[in-house]
């Protein structure tokens, strides 16, 4: 029996994952800032990222090897004290190697949320009512990044970006205990009995390359977006992140919000979120076309695309659930997560920033708008990634290759 109602701990896990995307994005609000203190190229501030989502991935797999075995009340508090002490750590880094090492700690704080986290909810929610369920959770993507941009940007361009980091680590303090004071509910079934008979069936595979391409292509948009706004169409650093906040954000609720209204009532979730894949293409490109100084339409085309490519990770999430026996679902999210972070979400950033240095060189350009040319030619490779993440999810979607634990 469930000692505790749904309503409340979905609360609680939603809010750890919002200060989880928040601290995960908080870099990302103050790139400018930090490019221009420690004299850093595009390669340099996407390798911030890719470092931090290598040690993400491999930190996940034991991690969730322990959310199988383990109090995943336990863990997901202690990797709450960790991302947030160390996010507190990085305000201050007095070098590129500093902020670097504090980032690297975080990612293997944050590598316990969502094996654990998905997990709990899994046990704590019916199959017909799961996509709902996912899809709050992972709402919370948008939201974090919506409150990292639209707090980070403005406090960094008033104080400073030491105190926009130090700000983000301060929910921890609340969270971690409000964690310790839910209670788990049952496993269905022994860790142990179902270790013995793991086997996932083809369509994971093709779900997790699905995750490599998503997010290959979204981190690249999240970690480039502010500066791209600030270099090509000439916004401030607060009004980059403000805009890149509220956009991602409003977007990003209402395409987690259709997926949660939707993902319950199709009989295949993997090709709804094909299709919002493939339509979030054109808008994306759009935004990309738009001459310089045409902001305003350029976030609106943007954030169109964004929201629909946030469906993804409730019909996703949910579909792995369905397929995963429930003593494996830790392990199996943290599997997804190496194939999703080593395959794509590692080298977005890294590919997207060294493309963006080698158009800015190759374009003749001199200083700033040679990086404002660079960037913009570069970010042509997320609409592009979105044709081929449909192609992905239509063929893990083939009724041959579907399979339900449930």
């Amino acid at each position: 029996m469930r000692s505790k109602p749904v309503g409340p701990a979905l609360a609680v896990l939603f809010l750890v994952n919002v200060l989880n995307f928040y601290d995960r994005q908080a870099l990302n609000a103050v790139l400018e800032p930090l490019r221009r203190e420690f004299s850093l190229s595009d390669t340099q501030l996407g390798g911030l990222v890719t470092l931090f989502t290598v040690v993400f991935a491999v930190a996940g797999l034991p991690l969730g090897k322990l959310a199988d075995t383990h109090s995943r009340r336990r863990l997901l508090a202690g990797g709450i004290a960790v991302w947030t002490g160390l996010t507190a750590l990085a305000s201050q880094a007095s070098s590129y190697a500093m902020l670097l090492g504090t980032r690297l700690g975080v990612g293997i704080g944050e590598a316990v949320c969502t094996p654990a986290a998905t997990s709990w909810i899994g046990d704590l929610v019916p199959p017909q009512r799961r996509a709902r369920a996912m899809a709050i959770f992972m709402m919370a993507v948008p939201v974090g990044g919506m409150l990292s941009f639209a707090i980070g940007g403005p406090v960094a361009q008033a104080f400073g970006w030491r105190a926009a980091l130090l700000l983000a680590a301060i929910p921890g303090l609340a969270l971690a205990p409000a964690v310790l004071w839910l209670r788990e509910p049952d496993r269905t079934v022994t860790a142990i009995e179902e270790h013995q008979r793991l086997i996932l069936p083809p369509n994971f595979w093709w779900i997790a390359a699905s995750g490599a391409v998503v997010n290959f292509a979204l981190y690249s948009f999240s970690t480039f977006l502010p500066a791209f706004l600030t270099r090509y169409h000439g916004m401030t650093v607060a009004q980059a992140g403000v805009w890149s906040g509220i956009g991602t954000g409003v977007s990003g609720i209402l395409g987690a919000s259709i997926a949660a209204t939707a993902g319950d009532r199709v009989s295949n979730r993997l090709w709804l979120a094909a299709a919002a894949s493939l339509v979030a293409a054109g808008p994306i490109f759009g935004a990309i076309r738009m001459p310089a100084g045409s902001a305003a339409a350029a976030v609106w085309l943007a954030m169109t695309g964004y929201g629909l490519l946030q469906m993804y990770y409730g019909l996703v999430y949910a579909a792995i659930q369905d397929i995963v026996p429930p003593g494996n679902r830790g392990r199996a999210m943290a599997a997804y997560f190496v194939v999703t972070y080593l395959g794509g979400a590692s080298w977005g950033p890294l590919a997207t920033g060294r493309l963006s240095d080698f158009l800015a060189h190759r374009s003749g350009l001199g200083g700033e708008a040679a990086r404002a040319i660079g960037l913009h030619h570069a970010m042509y490779v997320v609409p592009a990634l979105a044709v081929v993440l449909a192609a992905v999810l239509w063929v893990a979607g083939r009724p041959s290759t579907l399979a339900h634990a449930d």
